[in-house]
């Protein structure tokens, strides 16, 4: 295993030492140049931020774009779900206003979807006319799911000549099948709107090549109007802390877990697994911290219980990022249970970055952005297959030496290639191309008046 670090060299500069110190300073007078044209770009610019899943600041992605954003000189409002210890329906936080809707409920099943779909829609178009008629607005920054907030876009754009970003984090027609196992009219339903949504989108910004892919494939946009930003972690939010012996409950190893608790997300086959560690390998000396909450954690919490596992389980729910990392600071190997389908296939699980931050091991199951991801940091189980899962975390939690060689290749990656500060560029890149366009030269032209 190499375990060789590279030295990190700022994000987006292209000279290298052995080129020596003019190509250096060439490069860093190249890359200052580039930042002074995007500060010019950004200056006045405003965006406004769409999210319906998950609050401000709570989903890290949004947050690091638009802090991101904000630093580059963009004005930046976001309007999202409130959720716990996010419920103030309006705030300003590092310079960025955030205008919160309250959800009638978390929805599952197909119409409880439709439900809280067509009442987050609702909510976010009265509240965009709000930011429009006060702080205003250049740009709608449309983050799925689900994939509706086009309706807005196409509105903005069709009548006031604003522009309309599409941040793909799900693919949705692969959730929809993963989470209701069929190809209906839902379904159906659901490509046309994704495909409505690359159509009204200026540009797309991918969080990896697999989606990426996806928006000229089946969203048929040009190549140069998609751009990959992927998920990266920001180290100084995941800091190593120094390991919590009392959450091993008296046991030798934690094994540790953060996402959210549903099948989709293979927390059921966890708990199978939990179960052949236990009782079929005779392990007894191993814990599980599971971090995060969801529509399905009582569901888990009780699967657990009729498996006879509940004793070697800890559910936290949804905590403060303390306990969170506090977790996964102590847990000797960390687990990504993800099931093996066509979403989980092509999706980059922040999880997993997060993992390596901390410079833990993983087992995960064979995945193909997984394996991108985490590559010489992980483990790899047969897909879905909760006996392998549970041989390969045993196997690791046997070997110290590699569980600390594979911890330290993944810190190291993170460090060197994956870190939020490489991504960054990519997200202004981006920007800058949406300006750069002649059609978008008059997006910033609409009604520039502000009601204060």
């Amino acid at each position: 295993m190499n375990l060789r670090a590279t030295v990190p060299t700022p994000a987006g500069a292209s000279a290298t030492f052995k080129q020596g110190g003019g190509a250096a300073v060439a490069a860093g007078g190249s890359e200052l140049a580039s930042r002074v044209f995007r500060a010019s770009q950004a200056a006045g610019k405003r965006v406004l931020i769409l999210v319906e899943n998950l609050p401000s600041p709570f989903d890290r992605r949004v947050w690091q774009e638009a802090t991101t954003l904000r630093a580059a000189g963009y004005e930046v409002s976001i309007i999202c779900p409130t959720g716990k210890g996010y419920e103030k329906k309006y705030e300003v936080l590092d310079g960025i206003h955030i205008y919160r809707f309250d959800l009638p409920l978390e929805a599952e099943g197909a119409k409880g979807y439709a439900v809280e779909y067509g009442a987050a829609l609702t909510k976010t178009f009265a509240l965009t006319w709000r930011v429009f008629l006060t702080r205003g607005f250049d740009v709608i920054h449309a983050c799925n799911p689900p994939d509706l907030f086009f309706v807005i876009g196409k509105f903005f754009k069709t009548f006031f000549g604003k522009k309309f970003v599409f941040d793909h984090h799900d693919i949705n027609p692969e959730l929809y099948e993963a989470k209701f196992g069929r190809q209906d009219f839902f379904y159906r339903l659901v490509v046309a709107l994704e495909r409505w949504t690359f159509r009204t989108a200026d540009i797309s910004i991918a969080t990896n090549e697999s989606y990426r892919r996806i928006a000229l494939e089946r969203g048929s946009m040009d190549p140069k109007r998609v751009h990959v930003v992927r998920s990266g972690p920001k180290l100084d939010r995941l800091k190593q802390l120094p390991a919590r012996p009392d959450l091993k409950q008296g046991r030798n190893y934690l094994v540790g877990y953060v996402g959210v608790m549903g099948r989709q997300e293979g927390i059921d086959i966890l708990l199978r697994s939990i179960r052949h560690v236990v009782f079929e390998l005779g392990r007894q000396d191993i814990h599980f911290g599971l971090v995060g909450g969801g529509t399905s954690l009582e569901d888990m919490q009780a699967y657990a219980r009729e498996l006879g596992v509940s004793d070697y389980v800890t559910f936290t729910g949804r905590v403060p990022d303390q306990q969170m990392l506090e977790m996964l600071n102590t847990a000797d190997v960390c687990v990504n249970p993800d099931v093996a389908n066509a979403m989980n296939d092509k999706s980059t699980m922040n999880k997993i970055m997060e993992y390596m931050a901390l410079g833990k091991p993983i087992v995960q199951f064979d995945l193909a952005e997984g394996r991108y991801s985490a590559r010489e940091a992980s483990l790899y189980a047969e897909k879905n297959d909760e006996a392998d899962l549970a041989r390969k975390i045993v196997y690791l939690l046997d070997r110290p030496q590699l569980r600390e060689e594979m911890g330290q290749y993944g810190r190291h990656r993170v460090l060197n290639e994956l870190e939020w500060r490489y991504e960054a560029p990519k997200l202004l890149a981006a920007y800058s191309a949406l300006w750069a366009d002649p059609a978008a030269q008059s997006s910033g032209a609409g009604a520039r008046a502000q009601v204060r």
